[in-house]
């Protein structure tokens, strides 16, 4: 894959050192506007024939603060990820990790799915091409499994959202349940439960196509950088929009005391609760992590939430509608069952610690 395929070819390429004044300028001026985002959407309800107290002016606040901000993080890090993820392709992906230990290659799994830009969407030829190479099943899920769970946007929103800490515990907690699972998957040896047709895939696919990473110049990362906000935002922006919007009415209407009482500490079968409510829905980390936030500021517990995003992220009925191809109806269950079991134990745990 050249850079042309990515549809960044440029016949009159600038030099490095304008992309990299252009970079810098444009963080400064993101910066700039990022600390006015607040005053700015205060002023956008003032102008608005609602009282900013009521219901509808708080649900219109969060939206109007909410839609910007969670833009603004969504392109400063799909930039720089864009730009990371120029030095590892696919190939070098399952190159790392082909023929590794049980174990290490799960946690090296994990790691590479927090740093790469797949998602469940990806599932069926990611499976195959791993499965292709040689990589382990068990290894293989522990990518799957932290890759859409795990990555770089979920861990940038949470921050900017619900704070720093909330995103390293989200980080642990997620990297565990994938090498766990993963570990767990491995060690049944279900490699018989995969479809047939899979199964018969010859390993070594032919990577003689695959980007040329060493011979990027810092231009052409930069480009790879700007393809991938394009890529990824036509494919997340409404769901933001719609996560936004869901979490804005929750933020405005939804009574804190229900809240409470759904998703609350105190009530044991709310973590389940909100495994199962969480499975149906189909959204990405972008899309949840508002309602996430509206969630906690109604008083939910932290380890419900977690619980919940989890799940949405992780196991959504789409996903398994797509793994269908590629596996059977029994190691779906064994991997919902898994996966769901991590979820629970970290809700579980994370309402009793706090």
């Amino acid at each position: 894959m050249t850079l042309e395929t990515h549809g960044v070819s440029d016949p009159h390429p600038r030099p490095d050192w304008v992309w990299h004044i252009t970079v810098l300028a444009l963080v400064a001026c993101w910066y700039l506007v990022y600390v006015q985002l607040v005053p700015v959407s205060e002023w956008i309800v003032s102008l608005l024939p609602v009282d900013r107290h009521s219901h509808t002016g708080e649900a219109l606040a969060f939206f109007f603060y909410d839609v910007p901000k969670v833009m603004m993080l969504l392109t400063l890090i799909v930039f720089a990820m864009g730009v990371v993820r120029s030095y590892f392709s696919p190939e070098k992906t399952r190159a790392l990790l082909s023929g590794k230990r049980v174990g290490i290659g799960n946690a090296m799994a994990a790691g590479l799915g927090v740093l790469t830009p797949f998602c469940s969407c990806s599932a069926v030829p990611l499976f195959i091409g791993f499965v292709s190479a040689g990589v382990p099943l068990g290894v293989t899920f522990s990518f799957l499994i932290a890759a859409p769970m795990v990555n770089e946007v979920a861990l940038v929103l949470l921050i900017g959202l619900v704070g720093w800490q909330v995103a390293v515990t989200y980080l642990v907690f997620g990297l565990g349940i994938a090498i766990v699972a993963g570990f767990v998957i491995g060690k049944l040896q279900l490699e018989g439960w995969l479809q047939d047709w899979v199964r018969e895939i010859h390993i070594g696919i032919d990577d003689a196509t695959g980007p040329q990473d060493e011979a990027l110049s810092m231009t052409d990362r930069y480009r790879l950088g700007v393809e991938a906000v394009r890529e990824i935002f036509a494919k997340v922006w409404i769901w933001i929009i719609a996560g936004i919007a869901m979490g804005a009415l929750i933020h405005g209407y939804v009574p804190e005391d229900l809240m409470v009482r759904i998703m609350g500490a105190d009530a044991w079968w709310s973590v389940p609760a909100a495994v199962v409510m969480g499975i149906p829905m189909y959204t990405n980390a972008a899309g949840v992590i508002p309602i996430v936030e509206a969630l906690l500021g109604k008083g939910a517990a932290l380890g419900t939430v977690l619980a919940f995003m989890m799940s949405v992220i992780a196991l959504s009925l789409p996903e398994m509608i797509i793994l269908r191809q590629v596996l059977t109806l029994r190691l779906i269950a064994v991997f919902i069952g898994v996966v769901a079991t991590g979820i629970l134990m970290v809700g579980f745990l994370f309402n009793l610690l706090f």
